[in-house]
């Protein structure tokens, strides 16, 4: 029985450690992400497009600026990106979602 506990407590702690790794390495895409794409805020977005291509979708979002959508997937797991584009062609927002 002893034993059975002792087995109980290192799966628990693995399980738990593990997570927790996932969760660092998860938060690090994330970040390099946000460097890596975000650095085109600000530019116009002819430097957008030359980099990254055509985006998979366009819309005009309520405040008049154009959303350019980028979707992906990787491992099965769908990425969207998205930048918002001012009336002079200036990129002022990025987000993603998904993206690992």
């Amino acid at each position: 029985m002893k034993t059975l506990f002792i087995k109980l407590l290192i799966t628990i702690f693995i399980l738990a450690t593990s997570c927790q790794t996932i969760k660092q390495k998860s938060d690090e895409v994330v970040e390099k992400e946000n460097e890596k794409f975000g650095m085109f805020v600000g530019k116009p977005v002819s430097e957008l497009r030359i980099e990254i291509g055509a985006p998979s979708s366009d819309y005009i979002s309520e405040n008049g600026n154009e959303i350019l959508v980028y979707k992906t997937k990787k491992y099965g797991i769908p990425c969207e990106r998205k930048f918002e584009v001012n009336s002079s062609g200036t990129i002022v927002k990025f987000s993603s979602s998904g993206c690992i």
